[in-house]
């Protein structure tokens, strides 16, 4: 398969597209055909390896996962013997690991089935901006009706989603950016 390899920090251009071995999954996993991958702060922060104090987490002197991308849609194309809600030839979207590359793998808890309306570019970048901006909302905020919401950053990946998922917990929501 082609990926996305990166073996030392710095900027986009240290990674390669290469061929390289498709991944395994364990019994947990799916293997999904990535239709669409979306870019994070994550992914850069690992791609670079700064801020510096990420690379316990992500490698001390070179890239631990030599794949970036998190946020995937695409189709299943295998599942292992312990995935009972997915098979192969449903789409999803979610978050795995590796998933600049044909293939990424997923735990079958972080992925759903996809709606009939998103394209698969769309639904890739839901996962990590609109998980974050729903859980800052209903689980630390606890936002109800009525209440006032700012949105400092609403025009960012978190903050449009924030905008949106706020309005329709019926908050009166006004948003910021630069």
């Amino acid at each position: 398969m082609k990926a996305l390899v990166q073996d030392r920090y710095g900027l986009p251009g240290v990674m390669e597209l290469r061929d390289i071995d498709s991944p395994t999954i364990n019994d947990d996993e799916v293997l999904v055909r990535v239709h669409a991958a979306a870019v994070n702060p994550p992914d850069w922060a690992a791609t670079t390896g700064t801020p510096y104090l990420v690379r316990p987490a992500f490698g001390s002197r070179k890239p631990r996962i030599r794949i970036r991308g998190t946020d995937v849609a695409g189709i299943v194309e295998a599942v292992g013997p312990a995935v009972a809600g997915l098979r192969a030839g449903d789409a999803v979207f979610g978050t795995g690991v590796g998933t600049f590359a044909e293939y990424g793998v997923a735990k079958e808890r972080h992925l759903v089935p996809m709606p009939a309306n998103p394209t698969f570019e769309q639904a890739a970048a839901v996962p990590m901006a609109g998980l974050t901006a729903l859980k800052a909302l209903r689980d630390a905020a606890q936002v109800q009706a009525a209440q006032k919401v700012l949105v400092n950053g609403a025009g960012g990946g978190v903050g449009t989603f924030a905008v949106q998922i706020a309005k329709s917990m019926g908050a009166e929501v006004t948003g910021v950016g630069s």
